[in-house]
């Protein structure tokens, strides 16, 4: 069975009092999926989780992909196995973004990256198109391919302060199956799934209290930085990421939920017309975010990174279908 492996980097940064053993630095924790037969495949994708989610989020994407490179997804700081951040305000795109430019460098240490690719959902992609761009937040190893989950430059302000309204919120379950229902609740949007596959994206959400039951994974003053946001510095947030985003010269293929809240219709036609002139692909019954788990969607992914792509037999062949999708 393909499993993956967790790993650690250090970064700069202190963690909470109760993690950080006295140093000024936090540890992110990764998970490594690699089926290729090579440890040091020189072919690595990096796959980025949204705001309030975790690595194991693609585990289905993952275990797909790593028949053909290493396949690297971290818990962003804050989240699944990561250390929680001393300053509840570092939680942002510059610490994000600064963590990953240090898992580069450590995973190009171990074994030379010949290709870097990038996936990101939400909050995931906007790091990637910092860490795709020509500013100080590029990667060490330039990223070739870039896929953009459902976000772009301009986030909806009415989308913010719907996630405003559960992000951090204490939330506390008695069973896995209590958790799934009531995460289904506020994740409508990622669009249809099956209950098995439902299970598998709640399961990781959730860590064990001291005191009984199950609690979300992340740290909840990660919502600190966005309850603390108003319109002018959405605005002014805005003008930083276009700006990243028209230096990026990686190929970039822009998936949109056909019902998103959150990036809208013509912020998508936008980034078709400027910068790296993303290709896009809209995903009917989708609202924010898709998955990536579903096959069509899986294949979709698959086929924008790895031209030789071969399908195993549980990808659906009208997969190929949505490629020339627009918005």
């Amino acid at each position: 069975m393909n499993e993956p492996t967790l790993n650690y980097v250090l970064c700069p940064g202190a963690a909470t009092a109760a993690q950080a053993e006295g140093s000024d630095v936090h540890r992110m924790a990764y998970w490594e999926w690699n089926a290729t037969g090579n440890p040091d495949h020189p072919h690595v994708i990096i796959c980025v989780h949204g705001l309030s989610r975790q690595a194991r989020d693609f585990d289905v994407l993952a275990r797909a992909l790593s028949r053909h490179a290493r396949v690297v997804c971290p818990d962003v700081a804050g989240r699944g196995h990561s250390d929680w951040l001393a300053d509840p305000m570092d939680y942002g795109l510059p610490r994000y973004a600064a963590d990953m430019q240090a898992l580069i460098a450590q995973l190009q240490a171990r074994a030379p990256i010949a290709t870097l690719d990038w996936v990101g959902t939400s909050m995931g992609g906007l790091i990637g198109m910092l860490l795709a761009s020509d500013t100080p937040f590029a990667s060490p190893v330039p990223i070739h391919r870039l896929v953009l989950n459902d976000v772009g430059p301009r986030v909806q302000w009415q989308a913010l302060l719907r996630i405003g309204e559960y992000l951090g919120k204490p939330m506390v379950f008695t069973t896995l199956l209590q958790a799934a229902d009531a995460l289904r609740l506020i994740s409508a949007g990622f669009g249809p799934h099956t209950e098995q596959q439902w299970l598998d994206l709640t399961a990781p959400m959730l860590r064990p209290r001291l005191e009984g039951g199950l609690q979300l994974h992340y740290d909840p003053d990660i919502a600190m930085p966005l309850q603390a946001m108003n319109p002018e510095m959405a605005l002014a947030s805005e003008a930083w990421l276009w700006a990243a985003y028209d230096s990026i010269r990686a190929q970039t293929l822009l998936i949109r939920g056909a019902q998103s809240d959150l990036l809208s219709v013509e912020t998508a036609q936008a980034m078709a017309e400027r910068g790296p002139r993303a290709r896009i692909v809209s995903l009917s019954g989708v609202g924010h975010a898709p998955t990536l788990v579903a096959d069509d969607q899986v294949a979709l992914v698959a086929r924008f990174l790895l031209p030789d792509w071969t399908a195993p037999q549980s990808d659906t062949p009208e997969a190929a279908l949505a490629t020339g999708a627009q918005p």
